[in-house]
């Protein structure tokens, strides 16, 4: 054991000196490691569609949404063990509108608090964008802005760069289809999709449109009780 994982802890410093062009025997050499292919996968989370629609599907009668946050590293966990093939999640990309503190005050500190908890993950990579407030009447709706963006940009420049193996997409909103489409299409790594169930997936509309019906990228479907098991307790409820 203390063998291994000196070799392994010398791999990952050769690797950092390695020059990019050699980059890729690297990525071979990790696969393969052991005799048997493991996958890297990328999970990216439309969190606020994520979290939203997870509520709307399946949380009780007279729940809040603050009481239904759920937790991205349990969402990209369980969604790797649903794959057929030998994964390994090396990085979860959390995509998520901010309070402003102005507006908000509780639910900005709420935000605060779980985004620092889940960034003690290595893995975690989060983006979060302050939301913008339009006065309607007597009152201010708070929107998220350039959150999809930011995922698009970051989905396709990382599939360019073979930062994985694998993306996992997991969000229902159609504005990500054009970047997901890129992906599939022009780079090297998988497109996953994910969903809830009862959900409608982001499945490309030129195979829904064939008879029969084909419906890609494939999609891993998250349950009702995977939506309870994935709950987040940063906060205190």
């Amino acid at each position: 054991m203390r063998w291994e994982l000196t070799v392994h802890c010398r791999c990952e410093i050769f690797y950092l000196l390695l020059p990019t062009v050699l980059t890729d025997w690297w990525g071979f050499f990790y696969r393969y490691r052991r005799g048997s292919v493991v996958d890297r996968i990328a999970v990216f989370l439309d969190f606020e569609n994520v979290h939203r629609t997870g509520h709307e599907l399946f949380a009780g009668v007279g729940a809040r949404h603050y009481e239904t946050v759920v937790n991205p590293i349990k969402i990209a966990e369980r969604l790797i063990a649903k794959r057929r093939d030998t994964s390994e999640l090396v990085a979860v990309y959390v995509f998520r509108g901010r309070p402003v503190p102005e507006f908000q005050p509780k639910s900005a500190s709420s935000n605060d608090i779980q985004a620092a908890a889940w960034s003690t993950d290595h893995r975690v990579h989060l983006v979060r964008r302050d939301l913008k407030y339009e006065r309607e009447g007597d009152k201010f709706i708070a929107r998220e802005k350039g959150i999809d963006v930011a995922l698009a940009v970051a989905l396709v420049e990382t599939a360019m760069l073979r930062e994985y193996d694998a993306a996992i997409i997991f969000s229902g909103d159609t504005d990500l289809l054009p970047a997901i489409e890129l992906a599939y299409r022009r780079t090297e790594p998988k497109i996953e999709l994910a969903c809830w169930s009862s959900a409608k997936p982001l499945w490309f509309s030129e195979g829904l449109n064939m008879e029969p019906p084909k419906r890609f990228p494939f999609c891993h479907f998250l349950s009702a009780q995977d939506f309870l098991e994935c709950r987040d307790y940063s906060v205190g409820q």
